[in-house]
C-alpha cells in the first residue's frame, strides 16, 4: 500500500501488525509516521534521517547525545584518552546482540572494522582517523588514531558507534540491513518498502523496564495533510514531523500535543561541480553563474511562504545556535540586477535551463515553485524534477543531476555538517566538490582541541563554500513532532531523534 490515497482511505490501512494476545496484555503498541522510507537499515550504509530514527530504537551506539548534547556513553560504560591518540573503551557487562550472541570487545572492534572498510560504507570518511582497534579484555577495547581528532567521540555517538551482531553480518553479508541484527532496545520484525516498518521488544535488553511497548511500528507517510488526518482520527500516535502550517492546528486540538525545538542541520541546493558528465555546464563550472543564481533568490521569503515563517534563513551549514556559528557570514539580499550582471559577466545567455531534482514531498514541492518564480526574474528558467526521495538520492548517487534540493539532519559538531558531504572524495560528495584550501581548514579544525582556534578555522572554511558555493544554503529547519495528548515522556534533543526511553502511552 503507497501513501498518496485519501486521507480517510488511508485510516482503514494502518494497523499495526498482528500481535499474540499474551503481548496483548504486557503493553500497548506505538505507531510513529515517517515522512518518507528509510534507506537501508544497516548502520554501516545507511545515510537518511528517517533512517536513523528507526535505528535508534533498532541498534545502539557506543554513545549517544543527551537533550544538551553532551556525549553520553550507551553501550560503553566509560572511556578514557590515555594520550591524544589513543582511545580505552569499557563496555557495559551482561549486554547482547539481538541473536543472544555476546556484545563483547571483539564485536566492538568487528563493528568498527565493518564501518571502515566495507565496500560502499557511508562511515569511511567519519572513522579514517581510527588506525586499528585492539582488544585488551571481553569488555575493554584500545582505539588508536593515525593523528589526533577532536570529533573521533563524537562519532562514536552517531551511526560510526553502532555495534552490529557479527554472526548475523557474516551471514548476511550485504543484505544484512535486510534483516538487521544490533543490540537496541528493540529488534526487527519487518518491513514493508513504502508502507511500514515493524519492530517488537527485545526483553533481555538491560534497559528494557524503560521501554514500555511491546511493538513499535513506522507507517510511511509522505503527504504533511494525510500524517495529521491520521494523529487526529488516533491511527497514529506520533509523527516525527508536521509540516509547519499545520503547527498552529495541533497546537489548538486537545487530543494532540506539539513538540517544537530548534534542529542542527539544513536545507540547500546543492550543485553538481564535478561528479559527473551532467557538471559540465556553466553554473557547474563556473562560481558567478551559481552566484547569480544565489542572488535571485529570498531566503526568508522562502521560509516565510511555504514554512510560516517557523525556519530560520541561513547561508552556511551549522545553525545561529552553534558555537561554531560564523557571525560574519549572512546571506546576501535579494538583488535582481546584480544576479542579470553577473549572468552578463560569465556570458551566460538567458533564460538559462536549469534542471532542479527535488523529493515528491509536497513542502519541497513548494520551496522549488516558490525558488523557480523568483529565479525567473533573474533570467533562470527552472524545471522541477520531483521524485520519490529513495530514487532522488539514486539520481545524486550516480551525479545524474545539475542541482538537488536535500537536507542534512545536522550533528552538533561542525565537522559532522560538512565532511563527509563536502571533502575531497568523501562518501556523499555529491556535489563532487574538491577545493585544497577547504579541505586544509576542516583538517586542521579536526586535529586542533581549542575551540577558539576551531571556530576560527571553520569561519574560513565557511568562507570558502560561501565563495564556491557547492551547496547553496536556504534555512536552518526546526523540528516539529506532533503527539497524541496520551502520549507522555518525549524528550526532545536537537538531533530530532525520537528516543523512546521512557515514553508511554495511555489507554
Amino acid at each position: 500500500m503507497r501513501h498518496h490515497l485519501a486521507a480517510a482511505t488511508l485510516l482503514l490501512g494502518l494497523a499495526a501488525p498482528a500481535i499474540t494476545p499474551a503481548m496483548a496484555q504486557d503493553a500497548p503498541n506505538l505507531r510513529i509516521a515517517l515522512r518518507e522510507d528509510a534507506d537501508l537499515l544497516d548502520p554501516t550504509l545507511s545515510r537518511t534521517y528517517v533512517g536513523r530514527i528507526v535505528l535508534v530504537s533498532l541498534c545502539q551506539s557506543l554513545f549517544t547525545y543527551n537533550d544538551k548534547l553532551q556525549i553520553v556513553p550507551e553501550l560503553a560504560a566509560g572511556y578514557e584518552w590515555t594520550d591524544s591518540k589513543t582511545l580505552v573503551l569499557k563496555l557495559r557487562p551482561g549486554l547482547t546482540f539481538h541473536d543472544n550472541t555476546p556484545v563483547d570487545a571483539a564485536s566492538v572492534k568487528y563493528s568498527l572494522e565493518r564501518h571502515a572498510t566495507m565496500a560502499g560504507s557511508a562511515r569511511k570518511a567519519e572513522l579514517a582517523s581510527m588506525d586499528h582497534a585492539e582488544v585488551i579484555d571481553p569488555l575493554t577495547l584500545r582505539i588508536v588514531l593515525k593523528s589526533p581528532d577532536a570529533v573521533f567521540l563524537s562519532q562514536l555517538a552517531v551511526r560510526s558507534g553502532v555495534l552490529v551482531s557479527p554472526k548475523a553480518a557474516e551471514a548476511l553479508g550485504k543484505d544484512f540491513g535486510t534483516h538487521p541484527v544490533c543490540t537496541g532496545p528493540y529488534k526487527f520484525v519487518e518491513r514493508v518498502a513504502q508502507d511500514h516498518i515493524t519492530l517488537e521488544k527485545f526483553a533481555a535488553h538491560p534497559d528494557a523496564a524503560n521501554y514500555h511497548f511491546n511493538r513499535v511500528t513506522y507507517q510511511i507517510i509522505v503527504d504533511g495533510t494525510v500524517r495529521l488526518a491520521n494523529l487526529r482520527a488516533g491511527g497514529i500516535d506520533l509523527s516525527e514531523s508536521i509540516v509547519a502550517t499545520d503547527a498552529e492546528a495541533v497546537k489548538k486540538d486537545p487530543k494532540l500535543k506539539l513538540v517544537v525545538f530548534d534542529g542542527l542541520g539544513y536545507s540547500g541546493l546543492t550543485f553538481n561541480l564535478g561528479r559527473s558528465a551532467r557538471s559540465q555546464t556553466p553554473i557547474g563550472q563556473d562560481a558567478r553563474v551559481r552566484r547569480a543564481f544565489e542572488l535571485s533568490i529570498d531566503r526568508a521569503a522562502i521560509v516565510n511562504v511555504v514554512f510560516n515563517g517557523m525556519y530560520s534563513p541561513n547561508a552556511q551549514p551549522v545553525p545561529a545556535s552553534s558555537p561554531f556559528y560564523a557571525q560574519g557570514l549572512q546571506a546576501p539580499a535579494r538583488d535582481v540586477a546584480a544576479a542579470r550582471a553577473l549572468l552578463a559577466e560569465a556570458g551566460v545567455k538567458t533564460p538559462y535551463p536549469l534542471t532542479i531534482t527535488l523529493p515528491n514531498s509536497p513542502e519541497a514541492q513548494q520551496v522549488g515553485v516558490v525558488i523557480q518564480s523568483m529565479a525567473a526574474e533573474a533570467g533562470f528558467e527552472v524545471k522541477l524534477d520531483a521524485m520519490e526521495f529513495a530514487s532522488s538520492l539514486e539520481k545524486a548517487d550516480r551525479g545524474d543531476f545539475q542541482a538537488y534540493l536535500i537536507g542534512w539532519s545536522g550533528r552538533p559538531d561542525a565537522d559532522g555538517n560538512i565532511r563527509d558531504l563536502l571533502h575531497s572524495g568523501a562518501p556523499i560528495n555529491y556535489s563532487g566538490y574538491a577545493s585544497p584550501a577547504f579541505d586544509g581548514f576542516i583538517d586542521q579544525a579536526k586535529q586542533v582541541s581549542d575551540m577558539a582556534q576551531r571556530r576560527d578555522l571553520y569561519a574560513k572554511a565557511f568562507a570558502q563554500l560561501h565563495a564556491d558555493l557547492p551547496i547553496l544554503y536556504l534555512y536552518t529547519q526546526r523540528n516539529i513532532v506532533g503527539m497524541s495528548a496520551k502520549v507522555s515522556g518525549f524528550v526532545p534533543v536537537p538531533d530530532g531523534m525520537i528516543r523512546l526511553t521512557g515514553v508511554t502511552l495511555t489507554p
